[in-house]
């Protein structure tokens, strides 16, 4: 893979040395990398780069970390991992909510941050050397546009999804009126098998019906089966990019 092809990711933490470690691991593992300290000259830096993953630090100088996760899972399509010393469950449980794919707590092994992102960006990185995923999909009245992270509502509001979002609705949308399991998820989506990952998915789940306005006590489309997994039961059309079905 050409150098300026491999996966770019973020690093947004005050502490020096962490980020130099933490980049050098990326690299040495094959990723592009880019290094800040705080989060007004990460933002500025949104308008001329898109990162392919972010790691986020919850403890910036200049900055709620909380409010930055939600605000970067709404407006990016990158996969966002908190590295934070906060390691009570609350902090992770908020975090998940907020849109983050992935919690690591401080202190780490790069090891694990490097295993972390290569599972956030595996299936991406597989489609670039396999078939184009197809990125439109339509179903039950609304439509969902993967280039641009937004599910359109029948009436034609736009309602922004999140990458660890779209990951899971993907799965869905590819599987319809197939039971999708717990072992499933974790084989496609990766991550670290666990009640972090299980805890993951019911957030990530929980956020779609939200947007789909599905009734949380009787949803329409994704329907839990519980001890078994998930199934999606609207009927589903893909288009390709040119707009065809």
């Amino acid at each position: 893979m050409p150098a300026d092809a491999a996966p770019l990711v973020a690093v947004l933490d005050d502490e020096a040395e962490l980020r130099r470690l933490t980049c050098t691991a990326l690299e040495e593992a094959g990723f592009r990398t880019a290094a800040f300290g705080r989060a007004t000259e990460f933002e500025a830096a949104l308008r001329r780069m898109s990162p392919d993953a972010i790691l986020i630090d919850l403890g910036l100088p200049d900055r709620d970390g909380l409010a930055l996760v939600h605000r970067l899972a709404t407006e990016t399509g990158a996969a966002i991992i908190i590295i934070s010393g906060r390691a009570q469950l609350q902090d992770r449980i908020t975090g998940l909510e907020l849109g983050a794919d992935d919690y690591i707590a401080k202190p780490f092994e790069l090891a694990e941050v490097v295993a972390r992102v290569r599972a956030r960006l595996r299936r991406p990185a597989a489609s670039r050397d396999s078939a184009p995923l197809r990125q439109q999909a339509r179903f039950s009245g609304w439509a969902a546009d993967f280039d641009r992270y937004a599910l359109i509502a029948p009436d034609g509001t736009e309602v922004p999804f999140s990458h660890a979002e779209a990951e899971v609705l993907r799965l869905f949308l590819e599987s319809p009126r197939r039971l999708i399991t717990r072992a499933q998820m974790l084989e496609t989506l990766g991550g670290a098998a666990g009640e972090s990952f299980d805890r993951a998915m019911d957030v990530r789940i929980s956020r779609l019906r939200g947007k789909l306005n599905e009734d949380s006590k009787n949803p329409r489309l994704i329907k839990t089966i519980y001890g078994a997994g998930y199934i999606f039961l609207g009927e589903v059309a893909w288009a390709s990019a040119s707009g065809t079905s």
